[in-house]
């Protein structure tokens, strides 16, 4: 088929190479202009840029498609389909209506549950058991449109949201290619009336950790959390990032340090239970294993994080 493909972030990446692997031509890249980025503040392409120009593939970042010659420029490539992942602009009607069999999104939840901007994240944070990639077929509302296939998937007991991320989309490279490939066969469904969450973008003010709350709630936060923006918390007077966890035994203070310096492992109580942090990050250095993390940044037995 003749493509449009609109995406930005990392996220996007494998189903545009998947798409090109499969013969499809692919007539414009759309993707989210270049932002300041780095220590020098350069402009810097987004990751879809970057492959897309790679490939060879002509690529376009404008900052509205409200505008009509963007509009009409876009309807110039006469593509039959636009793949949409995480592009990051709202397409109005005359972009959405241009493709001769529309626009289709991978969206990485299990529609209607988690519709919005921060899926992965939410379903984390929730304690969902499972998630997975649906192919919707785009109308003007939020993550309305009818869905064309889906696929869950668990999430494991000690998964970050970045390993979910990379396993999600692969999972939507694939399922994009197959849908293509099948097009004609398949009735859309209208997703249910019922069940309908809404992901809604982090805050950065979710980042710090309270250690009085329960820690499956903890556990969930930092987790879901990890990359970015990172849970953190108080160490010794400097703010640290906790980059991944497990439940763990144990009974304290509300940030009471259970099991830390000399040792390996570092298990912090909470407002109910505890949790093993087994992955962190100082300002301005890498993450760290815990062992690691440990020998060079010592933390007590009965210290207490949060500060």
């Amino acid at each position: 088929m003749r493509l449009v493909f609109m995406g930005t972030p990392d996220f996007a990446v494998p189903a545009l190479e998947a798409l090109a692997a499969a013969g499809h031509e692919i007539a414009a890249v759309y993707t989210q202009p270049p932002r300041p980025a780095g220590r020098g503040k350069k402009p810097r392409p987004s990751p879809v840029q970057a492959r897309a120009e790679a490939m060879g593939l002509e690529v376009r970042h404008p900052v509205s498609l409200r505008d009509a010659a963007e509009q009409a420029a876009f309807a110039a490539l006469k593509p039959e389909v636009a793949v949409v992942v995480a592009y990051g602009l709202i397409l109005p009607r005359p972009i959405l209506e241009a493709p001769a069999r529309g626009c289709l999104n991978i969206h990485a939840s299990l529609l209607p549950r988690w519709r919005g901007a921060a899926p992965i994240q939410r379903a984390i944070m929730a304690g969902d058991a499972e998630t997975g990639v649906c192919i919707m077929q785009m109308e003007e509302g939020l993550d309305t449109g009818p869905v064309l296939a889906c696929e869950a998937t668990p999430i494991g007991a000690e998964e970050t949201a970045g390993e979910l991320h990379d396993r999600l989309a692969e999972m939507g490279a694939r399922l994009i290619v197959e849908v293509l490939g099948r097009l004609d066969e398949i009735e859309p469904k209208p997703q249910s009336e019922t069940g309908v969450t809404y992901a809604a973008k982090i805050d950065k003010a979710e980042a710090r950790v309270d250690w009085r709350r329960p820690a499956v709630e903890i556990d969930r936060q930092i987790r879901g959390l990890s990359p970015f923006p990172g849970a953190w918390t108080v160490i010794g007077g400097e703010r640290v990032k906790l980059l991944a966890s497990r439940l763990a035994e144990g009974r304290g203070a509300p940030g009471e340090v259970l099991a830390g310096s000399p040792g390996e492992r570092l298990v912090v109580a909470c407002g109910q239970g505890a949790v093993e942090i087994t992955r962190l990050q100082r300002a301005g250095r890498g993450a760290q294993e815990a062992a690691a993390f440990l020998r060079g940044h010592p933390v007590p037995k009965g210290a207490r994080l949060g500060g």
